[in-house]
């Protein structure tokens, strides 16, 4: 633990130096959602990596197919070098003289979180990392967001050819790949058409509106109703009477959010539809608007057969929490 924090007091204190001798730090690499774990294989093999892959390999509710939080590998600390510290989201377990939990960015790449968790023996690093187990993995999807969005920004769409968000006056962070279906000035439809792998036959999807805000203690409950109308009117399907609904076998889960500052509901669930077989995962933030009376709402839906969808939720997901709402 000593050398590990005196080998992050040195990067910090030359990266803070001013003028001609300040470090650029490298790149940061690694997938979204991705967290390397450096801790001693006796460790990871034993209590302490059973509780970190429990609590990281928890399945996201919404998808079709099982996939967890967050994915995770283990490096032991020495083997922690040089190509190994430029990863982006890195968690740091092991034994010291206390119990500590801290968290550090841009200590060896930028951007970078570090997540450091120690005790003073292995049934200690349990107890604390199961203390802060909720902040840790907010840790690591706040890295990923920001970082999502920073790229994004480099390919930002100009958001003044979009009556709708400019009726609303909502700005957003959103890819260039993004194209247009239907823009009406009270709804906009956004699709990126996914182009590798087997997913080159699907689609990701943005959709952008706002409702009346008529009961403020009923608006979590009003959630599946208000996007089922929203589907029939705007969203049809291949055939007559074919339109997107909420899939009606699998209840949606809803919890509570904060966009550009306002209460929010995020809900997660499955989309269909309607007397066809297309189905996939939506992503849904009904924002409270207090200050126009009103409910903005984001969705995000992906259609994406046969693959994974945790990446293509993401992105949606780091697109909605860029919102402003004027």
């Amino acid at each position: 633990m000593k050398k590990l924090l005196s080998l992050f007091t040195i990067a910090m204190l030359l990266t803070s130096c001013g003028g001609k001798d300040k470090i650029v730090l490298r790149k940061s690499i690694g997938k979204v959602n991705k967290v390397m774990v450096v801790t001693k294989s006796s460790d990871w093999n034993g209590e302490i990596g059973k509780t970190i892959r429990n609590s990281f390999g928890e399945l996201m509710v919404g998808l079709p197919q099982p996939e967890s939080l967050l994915s995770v590998s283990q490096v032991p600390p020495n083997g922690f070098g040089t190509m190994m510290k430029v990863s982006r989201n890195i968690l740091v377990i092991g034994n010291g003289d206390k119990e500590e939990y801290f968290v550090r960015h841009n200590v060896y790449a930028e951007p970078q979180t570090i997540v450091y968790v120690y005790a003073k023996d292995d049934a200690g690093v349990v107890k604390m990392f199961n203390k802060h187990q909720k902040e840790i993995i907010k840790e690591f999807k706040n890295s990923d967001v920001k970082m999502v969005l920073n790229l994004f920004k480099t390919k930002k769409i100009d958001e003044t050819q979009f009556k709708t968000l400019q009726n609303l006056g909502i700005s957003l962070t959103i890819p260039n790949k993004f194209n247009t279906v239907d823009d009406t000035g009270e709804f906009l439809w956004l699709r990126n058409h996914l182009s590798s792998g087997i997913a080159k036959t699907g689609s990701n999807n943005i959709l952008v509106y706002s409702v009346p805000l008529e009961d403020g203690t009923k608006v979590s409950d009003s959630i599946v109703a208000v996007r089922n109308k929203i589907g029939k009117k705007y969203i049809p399907g291949s055939q007559e009477g074919m339109y997107m609904i909420t899939e009606e076998a699998y209840t949606p889960f809803t919890f509570d959010a904060t966009i550009d500052g306002k209460k929010a509901y995020e809900t997660r669930g499955k989309w269909e539809v309607k007397n066809d077989f297309m189905a996939g995962p939506f992503l849904n933030y009904t924002v409270i608007d207090k200050k126009n009376n009103r409910l903005v709402i984001f969705e995000g839906f992906t259609y994406a057969p046969s693959v994974n969808k945790r990446a293509f939720l993401f992105e949606l997901e780091a697109i909605a929490k860029s919102m402003k709402i004027n």
